[in-house]
């Protein structure tokens, strides 16, 4: 055996067997839950425990991020929505058409994100035109986190399942 297969024997190039696979997928899974749209979420329990000051500091960096968020969608909406397309699509073909196993673990971590993205975009909407504040601002936050976060789940549990189906099929040494 030379030094290049005892590498790759060493580390798993596998996604599904991988341990940093599975702890990508929960590191992402956190970040996209603990920002939202952007936003620390301790800022939101942060502002609700204190009020005041921290309040104020929570409507002016999500009046920040709401029109950022918006002025990138109105800028460059349409290539974002195309090329984003293309690689999900692309990534599907290669993922389940060519049974590519790291094509598919990119598949499903990228199109459940693709799903939060669409849903921050339709929060930040709202918030751009409602402009709510104080509590229901807080209220609108926590929902839409609480969404991310079934979101998150559902993807976490299909993807376990999707891994295991895997490894039993193909076997844990590939095959």
């Amino acid at each position: 055996m030379d030094w290049y297969e005892t590498v790759f024997e060493l580390i798993d190039m596998r996604s599904f067997s991988n341990l940093w696979f599975w702890i990508a997928l929960a590191a992402v899974w956190s970040q996209a839950s603990h920002r939202v749209i952007g936003v620390p979420f301790d800022m939101v329990g942060r502002a609700a425990r204190l009020g005041g000051r921290a309040e104020r500091d929570l409507e002016t960096i999500v009046a920040i991020h709401v029109t950022r968020l918006l002025y990138i969608v109105h800028v460059s909406g349409l290539w974002l929505v195309a090329i984003g397309s293309m690689a999900l699509t692309g990534l599907g073909l290669l993922a389940f058409v060519y049974g590519i196993e790291s094509a598919q673990a990119v598949f499903l971590i990228a199109f459940p994100l693709t799903l939060v993205a669409l849903l921050g975009l339709r929060t930040a909407r709202r918030i751009s035109s409602e402009e709510p504040s104080g509590d229901e601002l807080r209220r609108r936050l926590s929902r839409h986190r609480q969404t991310v976060q079934g979101i998150g789940i559902v993807s976490i549990f299909v993807t376990a399942m999707w891994g295991m189906y895997r490894n039993l099929d193909v076997g844990p040494l590939g095959g």
